[in-house]
C-alpha cells in the first residue's frame, strides 16, 4: 500500500495504544525509513523531528514499544500502531501516557493520572527522550 507521506513534508502522524488496555499512550510521526524500521524490528521507531534523525522509542530510557499490529487510516495518511510497553510509562514527564493532563474550562491543564516512574532516574538531567 502507498502511504501518503508526502502531505505532510515526508511524515505521517503515528497514534501509539496499548493494544492490551485501549490507552492512548502518545503521538509521534513516521517517515518511510522509520515505518520500515519499525516493521524489520518489531519496535516503534520513529523520525524525530527535533533530532532530524531515526529514533527508536525506548533507546535511552529502555521503555520499549513493541509492536502488535500497524492500521492505516482512510485517507492513507495516518498510522495507529498497537503496542505492548514494555516499561513503567512512555512519557518522558514520567507518566504512563503523554495525555496526562486534561484541559479545564478555565484552559488551565490539569494533571489527572501519577506519575509511574521519576524521569531524572531513567534521564539524568537530559528528561527529554
Amino acid at each position: 500500500m502507498d502511504l501518503a507521506f508526502e502531505k505532510a513534508g515526508g511524515l505521517i502522524p503515528a497514534i501509539i495504544q496499548d493494544d492490551h488496555t485501549g490507552a492512548v499512550l502518545m503521538l509521534g510521526f513516521m517517515n518511510e525509513e522509520a515505518l520500515a524500521e519499525t516493521h524489520r524490528t518489531g519496535n516503534v521507531v520513529f523520525y524525530s523531528r527535533s533530532r532530524n534523525r531515526l529514533w527508536k522509542k525506548g533507546e535511552s530510557s529502555g521503555h520499549v514499544l513493541r509492536v502488535c499490529d500497524v492500521r492505516v487510516d482512510c485517507d492513507a495518511d495516518s498510522l495507529l500502531v498497537l503496542v505492548e510497553p514494555l516499561g513503567p510509562g512512555v512519557c518522558h514527564e514520567g507518566y504512563r501516557t503523554c495525555f496526562f493532563r486534561r484541559i479545564e474550562s478555565d484552559g488551565n491543564a490539569t494533571p489527572i493520572e501519577e506519575q509511574t516512574f521519576e524521569p531524572e532516574q531513567v534521564y539524568g538531567q537530559d528528561t527529554k527522550e
